[in-house]
């Protein structure tokens, strides 16, 4: 069998974190999924069939994320009124494992011939490793600015909060399926879940700090992203020290990709023929 592929493919992602659309408390899980913010993905690939049943795979993917509280109903996350976007560049090696998988005893669908018929559907697991870099943004009076230098929870002013890098590690892992056009290429769907380290690819996490300190730091623009809330509760409902995001859940994003896949021949690599 051809142990060798490169893959292409497009779809959407979403993010699951503080800030998000559903009308509930912030979760990282799909109960969050914003249809609002869901944004394109570009994906491009190597997999290398080690068995017939197992391959590896390094994925190179191009994302955008986005959240913004005014998509949400819940009171306090309305109220907090914070919004963020950021592109997301992720590098990943990822373990395939197939539950089904192509039979190749007959390259084509012939009666009369005994046996396995050709089948052209594969489904697989995956699980890997990976790093990816992203840069939060947020809109002010039609503006974008970074939030990471912002400091907008007061990281690097308290020993409790250093501040936080733009490179983190990431676990891939999730579900595929794939179905032979031809002997050469295949189509595929792949959904999976990036589990990350951190809390703050929304650049929200812990609680409002206090915005003096913010100002005499960082400025007024620190000062409005650290508290944007649009006045709906209560003054005290933003006060520092007051709840902002929920620091026990990291954020992590997903992606649903549609991929095509060329089989390369052995010996030298060849162009595919389109």
């Amino acid at each position: 069998f051809k142990r060798k592929e490169v893959l292409f493919g497009t779809g959407a992602t979403n993010f699951f974190g503080d800030l998000g659309g559903a009308n509930q408390i912030g979760t990282n899980g799909i109960r969050d999924f914003d249809f609002k913010a869901i944004r394109p993905a570009f994906m491009i690939g190597y997999k290398y069939r080690t068995t017939k049943e197992t391959a590896i795979k390094f994925n190179f993917t191009y994302a955008r994320l986005s959240g913004s509280d005014k998509y949400t109903k819940e009171p306090y996350r309305n109220n907090r009124n914070c919004n963020f976007r950021t592109p997301v560049y992720e590098l990943s090696t990822q373990f395939e494992y197939a539950i089904i998988r192509e039979r190749p005893s007959h390259i084509y669908n012939l009666k009369g011939i005994s046996g396995w018929k050709y089948l052209q559907i594969t489904s697989y697991f995956f699980a890997g490793v990976g790093v990816m870099h992203f840069n939060p943004k947020g809109e002010w009076n039609g503006q974008w600015y970074a939030l990471q230098p912002l400091h907008t929870e007061g990281q690097g002013l308290v020993p409790t909060r250093p501040n936080y890098s733009l490179f983190q590690l990431v676990i891939p892992f999730g579900v595929g399926f794939k179905y032979a056009l031809s002997k050469e290429w295949s189509v595929g769907l792949e959904y999976g879940i990036r589990k990350t380290f951190t809390d703050y690819i929304d650049d929200v996490s812990t609680t409002y700090f206090d915005p003096d300190a913010l100002y005499n730091n960082y400025g007024p623009t620190s000062v409005h992203f650290g508290n944007p809330t649009n006045g709906t509760l209560d003054a005290n409902a933003t006060g520092g020290g007051q709840q902002r995001g929920n620091v026990k859940n990291d954020d992590s994003y997903m992606f649903a990709i549609v991929s095509f896949y060329y089989k390369i021949p052995r010996g030298v690599f060849t162009l595919p023929k389109f």
